[in-house]
Order: C-alpha cells, then structure tokens, then sequence
C-alpha cells in the first residue's frame, strides 16, 4: 500500500498550478460522489517514484493531509508530452 503525503492548497487555477511546479511540487484533486473537493499540492519526486512501480495503478493509496489519511484510488495522471513529469493527478474517495 502505497503512503503519499500532501498539503492543501489555497490558490486554485492554472497561474498557481504553474507556480507549483516550478517550485517541484505536483497540483492534484481529490472528489468523490457527496464529498468536498480538495485541492491538493504533493512533492512531485516522490509520487514519480512511486508510479514506476507497475502495482501503483491497481491498487488504493493513503494520502495523508494535514494528519488525516483519506484511503484513495488514482483516477487520472496527466504527463508532460515529452519530459519525465508528472502535471497532474486525480484521485477519487474510497
């Protein structure tokens, strides 16, 4: 089981998500069906890490936030069209 820690973030939009990753940090989501959105900012070496290993996509996470775990499932993953990155990640309440 994989363990990703997160922060909340404030700012919302494409002008912060850039911010974000300039600073080597990854923008993300997590919803679900009758539950809050959560905007989130997570360290972006350490999910890359984690996502080559082939059971990061088959099986559900724990994102901790602010002391909190949420078990989640990665929804989607958006990547750079030709550079080792990550953009951004949506993950879904199980």
């Amino acid at each position: 089981m994989f363990i990703i820690d997160g922060k909340i973030r404030n700012k919302k939009g494409k002008s912060a998500s850039r911010c974000l990753r300039l600073k080597h940090k990854l923008p993300a989501i997590l919803y679900g069906k009758k539950k809050h959105n959560l905007a989130i900012e997570l360290d972006h070496d350490s999910v890359f890490n984690m996502q080559l290993k082939h059971n990061f996509y088959k099986k559900n996470c724990y994102l901790v936030l602010e002391g909190i775990k949420y078990l989640v499932k990665i929804k989607s993953i958006q990547r750079h069209s030709f550079k080792p990155k990550l953009l951004h990640i949506d993950f879904l309440y199980v």
